[in-house]
């Protein structure tokens, strides 16, 4: 190891508990709940294993009240629930890790979408969510005194609930919207009692939280906060530099820890577009001045550098991870064993979120592990030898090709990868070029930096093959990973691609990526949704060309929203001077005007712009595949073993699904196939429905 990253390795003492380095996987949805505990338990017990000091759960509820459906969540109401976590303990105590459980009540913020009951508020101010998964229309009771006594016994019995089942660190979550951080302010809390009002008066339930939290701790376990800092940062407080040094203040000697954060996932799990690493810094600056508890924060940390830097200024004990410990649950010990440069780092896309969003399993673009630990027994860092002493040949330097190659080796295949461009990585190297995505260079550098370490891997850049060429490459499996291309479809108010808008001033990205400048002033037309038309359109309005933006969709970007980036593409539109034009289809173009309609109204106008790029539908690049594949140009004939595809040229997706692609056909070579072939999980049912509630004891 590294000398200078020896403090990283340092134990940490959290009240009765000891955390044995200062790497500390904080709290963070996994879209595992109670439905599927063994990949739940996997999933975390890897990140153990990879030596993560403390391992943690995601939001857990403590009472049917918090109810965040259908986005997943986890929850200890019952016996069934204990005995669900019990597994996750277990998972994490058997590499020595200490195990947090996050308790969480959501307030108002939830609608309880299945348990149908009110939501719980202190003022009843509802929350007014800008994403769909989160709207509702049922508004939130005011919480009375009898409600106020009923949630603190609720945490209390959640706290039992959790030492039962293991755990080593009891949260309080004061953050993100939730019940308690909608007491601490006066945006939601309004109430004329002693709950709220001054400061001092709405810290009140969570010191209150606290307590029973410690009572039901006993002497085992230690009690953490997790508080959301950001907007009480820059509110001033009467005798405190702001309201959050005065909250921390009030509150500093109770917890064990703090486990500080944002206000909103936007800004707390920002895209590497548009937060650099360690961004969290000046909010949380000041915990070490007002607390003496250890603090753990979190900013997308990937370099040990900045790591240690955190600790040795004081602005941080522990350092905290959530899409780092996704993206590669064994940055600690590659630190510890001087391999930081084995480490997988996060690239910052946010899919992770996206996935969680979506009600499913967390994924990951960089670890295409990630959620796949216990279904199909996939190991970030351990691979099934190969199953003969065969050989193969990757065409394509994409990420699919790239993690395709990269797996079939660690597995002790000879591998050959050729790509026709002169610079491997695929779409990964000329989309990093675009604004804020220079982080996704790391895809293909952390493959291609392995790769060439490997003497079973043969690289040959600038090789465009045809059907002849690989025909000499007699008894191997080849694997097809020619990406996709963008068409110049357009779109129908069916809401499908049709036809194609032909002429010399129509483009694609491909396109500008080649180095086409189109004449302004451009129409971007994105019916994509992702990123890409929203980056064009800022890359192009920041060289000066006069950019219309036009989408059928009701936002720039529109899918962004899933990845916490949806305001921030619209503000850095804005910034650059872009013209953005929403529910509109692109009907006609001439060359010097434009003609769309309203997607819901069917108005028409025109627009005077001289260029349009299509960023819609893609394509497979699949004829290489079909060539070889052809009944007169049948691979058997050729000796060739095998001929698949993977990543876009199968199915065009987002990076993450490439890298997928790949792993899963190099993980699949000669085995029998964990695609459709993955374990199911259960619930656990130690009590069937209906049956009493255990009554807990301390």
């Amino acid at each position: 190891m590294n000398k200078r990253y020896e403090v990283l390795f340092e134990p940490v003492s959290i009240g009765p508990v000891t955390a044995p380095n200062r790497f500390y996987q904080v709290p963070h949805a996994s879209g595992m709940t109670e439905a599927n505990p063994r990949v739940r338990a996997a999933f975390r017990g890897v990140k153990a294993e990879g030596g993560w000091g403390v391992v943690s759960t995601g939001a857990v509820s403590i009472h049917p009240s918090s109810d965040d459906s259908p986005l997943p969540h986890g929850r200890l109401w019952d016996d069934n629930d204990i005995a669900s976590h019990e597994m996750t303990c277990d998972a994490i105590h058997e590499h020595g890790a200490l195990a947090a459980v996050e308790l969480w009540h959501g307030g108002a913020s939830v609608m309880n979408r299945t348990s149908r009951i009110t939501p719980y508020s202190p003022s009843g101010i509802p929350w007014a969510a800008t994403h769909v998964g989160f709207m509702g229309n049922l508004k939130p009771r005011i919480m009375d005194k009898q409600d106020i006594k009923d949630v603190l016994r609720w945490q209390y019995e959640g706290a039992l609930r959790s030492r039962q089942a293991g755990f080593d660190i009891l949260y309080v979550y004061a953050g993100m919207g939730y019940l308690p951080y909608e007491f601490l302010l006066d945006d939601y809390n309004r109430r004329a009692d002693d709950y709220g009002g001054s400061v001092a008066n709405r810290v009140r339930f969570v010191r209150e939280l606290l307590d029973v939290t410690k009572e039901a701790a006993g002497e085992k376990c230690a009690v953490a906060i997790r508080i959301s800092l950001e907007v009480l940062r820059g509110r001033l407080s009467d005798n405190y530099e702001s309201e959050a040094h005065e909250v921390v203040s009030l509150l500093s000697d109770l917890p064990d820890l703090w486990d500080v954060k944002m206000d909103a996932s936007p800004t707390d799990c920002g895209s590497s577009r548009f937060r650099q690493e360690g961004a969290h810094e000046p909010t949380i600056d000041f915990m070490k001045q007002v607390t003496d508890k250890p603090v753990v924060g979190v900013g997308r940390f990937t370099s040990p550098d900045t790591m240690v830097s955190q600790v040795n200024r004081g602005i941080l004990d522990l350092i905290g991870g959530a899409r780092a410990s996704i993206a590669d649950p064994f940055l600690p010990e590659k630190i510890r064993s001087g391999k930081e440069d084995q480490i997988r780092e996060c690239i910052g896309c946010n899919l992770c979120i996206a996935s969680w969003h979506d009600g499913v399993p967390v994924r990951c673009t960089q670890n295409a592990t990630a959620g796949e630990e216990w279904r199909k027994s996939w190991h970030p860092e351990q691979f099934k030898p190969a199953h003969a002493d065969e050989n193969v040949l990757v065409v394509g330097g994409g990420p699919a090709g790239l993690e395709a190659a990269l797996v079939a080796a660690k597995r002790g295949y000879q591998v050959t990868l050729a790509d026709g461009m002169q610079q491997l990585g695929g779409r990964v190297t000329l989309e990093a070029r675009l604004p804020g995505l220079s982080a996704w260079r790391r895809v293909a550098d952390y493959r291609l930096h392995a790769l060439k370490q490997m003497e079973s891997v043969s690289l040959y850049p600038g090789s465009q093959l045809e059907p002849d060429d690989i025909a000499e490459f007699s008894d191997h499996h080849v694997v097809i990973a020619t990406g996709a291309r963008w068409t110049k479809s357009l779109y129908s108010a069916s809401e499908v691609p049709v036809g194609e808008m032909e002429g010399p001033s129509v483009h694609t990205p491909d396109d500008l990526m080649a180095g086409i400048v189109p004449e302004a002033p451009v129409l971007i037309y994105d019916f994509d949704n992702y990123y890409m038309g929203g980056v064009l359109a800022e890359n192009l309005a920041s060289k000066g060309l006069k950019t219309f933006y036009l989408t059928p969709a009701g936002h720039a970007s529109a899918w962004t929203i899933m990845t916490n980036e949806q305001p921030f593409v619209h503000a850095a539109l804005h910034k650059a001077g872009v013209i953005v034009l929403t529910q509109s289809l692109l009907l006609e173009h001439d060359g010097e005007r434009a003609r769309i309609s309203n997607i819901f109204t069917g108005n028409e106008e025109c627009l005077a712009v001289c260029s349009v790029v299509i960023v819609g539908l893609r394509l497979p690049n699949d004829s290489l595949f079909r060539r070889l594949t052809s009944s007169s140009d049948n691979p058997e004939q050729r000796n060739i073993r095998s001929i698949e595809r993977v990543g876009d040229c199968l199915a065009p997706g987002a990076i993450m699904h490439a890298v997928y692609s790949g792993h899963s056909w190099a993980r699949n070579l000669g085995c029998v196939s964990t695609e459709d072939n993955y374990l199911r999980d259960l619930p656990v049912s130690i009590n069937p429905p209906g049956a009493a509630i255990r009554k807990f004891n301390d």
